[in-house]
């Protein structure tokens, strides 16, 4: 069970939750929602104890798993095959070195208390389901989209999303009382996804749970936590049936707020009106003015309402015709081919995008193509005034210690004046320009890495699910702005209603490297892909 008592969450001078009380019992699957830089992300990060509360304190009984976000491996485990790494949830890897020991013992060593002693650690590994763990992982990793050979390899050879899907099958392994998950279905084809809403739909312990996903919200939870201006409100029931009760109270509010406003505006008029008169009448206006003072501090605070929100990126710069030259492109991790022979071009203004399956190697293309992933083999060429902007999934360009305002200084904005408008162009405005970016949401991160994209004024966007983590009213702004914009793109994305909204102009499917024009009939497979 978690329990919050009295809990204050802040950042920098943000207060983000103000003296909340809230429980999440065993059965209860509830989902906190809230516009980005809400302080959702800071709040399950509090919640899990990775974080320390301004005031008040979390409780929690039993085992906890927490998938962060941007789950990031321990540089001493980087060489650790995953396997290994998802056994340890439950301490079954040292079970299995100690067994392994003891066996070792007991061959050079035929005493009764060698043998006693394997046999009590043996029968202890079996009790433990440690005979049938790695079989029981692997259906975990197969249900998350990974194939039995990615359980063999490092830790540090692994693309984001697969470190991810690692992640979350080493919490749901672990066997955990509640669980507290950050996008859980961020990097997920549709199999995947729908792998993980069933086993989030039969879990039994307690589960609160952050998404963009309408589909999880509705499927896999009982309840929803709104949180906004400081302020949790608890609504009973599905996503779909949090909108219309969210709906209705902010009809209800909205008109008790402006009937509470009417009698204070009236009773402060009528005690105004009534001070300079006699004293018996001065004596009134005080009574007055304290029923006024009361109502105010019982006045209530209407919910805001969702605003809609519009981005624009500027006109890019003007370059040849012949944007990229890609050919022959070779890339292996250790023996294994992610792809061969990869070869195609972009004139001005074309959209390209990337399509394959999970570990078909779509973000090593992108990285190579930004110059940050050594190729084996091939050139990429650019044309005449061709300026390169890279967004990736993992937010790489954002630095944890680096004010916000300061990761825009390298780009073509001048004053601190054009960095704030861009900034605030993106909901990224007031004291957020001075925080730090590694305490931003995710959603708040993909709003600064696409902010610096357009402060930079590139020509060539390179995009690697830039969707992530961005609240619905935000994916379909950032679809629309870049819809209109005129420059070049190679696109990477699950998400069918942004690829639908960029029209690309042709695709590319590895890891078999072909290449065709776009047809609408292939956008079912985009969330496969």
């Amino acid at each position: 069970m978690l329990r919050a008592v009295d809990l204050s969450v802040t950042v920098g001078d943000r207060d983000l939750l103000h003296r909340a009380h809230f429980d999440v019992h065993p059965g209860d699957k509830v989902g906190l929602v809230g516009r980005n830089g809400a302080g959702k992300t800071t709040l399950l990060r509090t919640l899990s104890g990775t974080r320390q509360p301004a005031s008040g304190k979390v409780v929690l009984t039993g085992a906890l798993g927490f998938l962060p976000q941007d789950p990031r491996v321990d540089t001493g485990r980087i060489d650790e095959p995953v396997m290994t790494y998802v056994l340890s949830s439950r301490g079954l890897d040292e079970r299995q070195r100690e067994l392994e020991a003891l066996r070792e013992a007991m061959e050079h060593d035929h005493g009764e208390r060698a043998v006693a002693r394997y046999a009590a650690a043996e029968e202890q590994f079996r009790i433990e389901g440690g005979y049938r763990a790695e079989a029981d992982v692997h259906r975990m990793l197969a249900g998350l989209g990974m194939g039995a050979d990615r359980a063999t390899l490092p830790l540090g050879v692994l693309s984001g999303g697969e470190r991810r899907r690692v992640e979350l099958a080493r919490i749901l392994f672990g066997g955990t009382d509640t669980l507290i998950l950050d996008e859980p279905t961020n990097h997920l084809d549709v199999d995947a996804r729908d792998w993980l809403l069933g086993y989030l739909r039969s879990y039994r312990g307690a589960m609160l749970v952050v998404s963009h996903d309408l589909g999880l919200l509705d499927q896999a939870i009982t309840r929803v936590l709104h949180l906004d201006d400081g302020t949790l409100r608890d609504y009973k029931g599905t996503y779909s049936q949090y909108l219309v009760s969210r709906a209705q109270d902010e009809e209800r509010l909205s008109k008790l707020a402006a009937r509470q406003e009417a009698e204070i505006g009236r009773l402060s008029t009528l005690a105004d009106k009534m001070r300079g008169q006699s004293v018996k009448r001065a004596r009134t206006a005080k009574s007055i003015d304290k029923r006024v003072d009361r109502l105010s501090t019982q006045a209530v605070t209407p919910i805001r309402t969702a605003k809609s929100v519009r981005y624009k990126f500027p006109d890019p710069p003007h370059c040849g015709r012949d944007v990229l030259d890609v050919r022959g492109l070779a890339k292996s991790f250790g023996p294994r081919t992610i792809w061969d022979d990869v070869s195609f071009g972009l004139e001005r203004g074309e959209r390209l995008l990337v399509l394959g399956l999970n570990g078909a190697g779509k973000t090593t293309l992108l990285r190579a193509l930004a110059g940050v992933e050594p190729l084996d083999a091939g050139t990429v060429t650019f044309g005449h005034g061709v300026s390169v902007g890279y967004y990736a999934q993992e937010h790489e360009g954002i630095t944890s210690g680096r004010r916000v305002l300061d990761h825009l200084r390298d780009g073509m904005l001048a004053t601190e004046t054009e960095r704030r408008s861009a900034l605030g162009t993106f909901g990224l405005a007031g004291d957020v320009a001075h925080q730090d970016a590694g305490t931003l949401s995710g959603g708040e991160k993909t709003k600064l890495a696409l902010t610096q994209l357009v402060a930079a004024r590139h020509n060539l966007l390179l995009l690697d699910e830039p969707t992530n983590n961005l609240d619905p009213p935000s994916r379909t702004a950032v679809a629309a702005a870049l819809g209109a914009w005129p420059g070049t793109i190679v696109l990477v994305s699950h998400d069918p209603e942004f690829v639908e909204a960029l029209t690309p102009d042709r695709c590319l499917l590895l890891p078999d490297g072909d290449l065709d024009y776009w047809s609408s009939e292939l956008l079912e497979l985009v969330p496969l892909a």
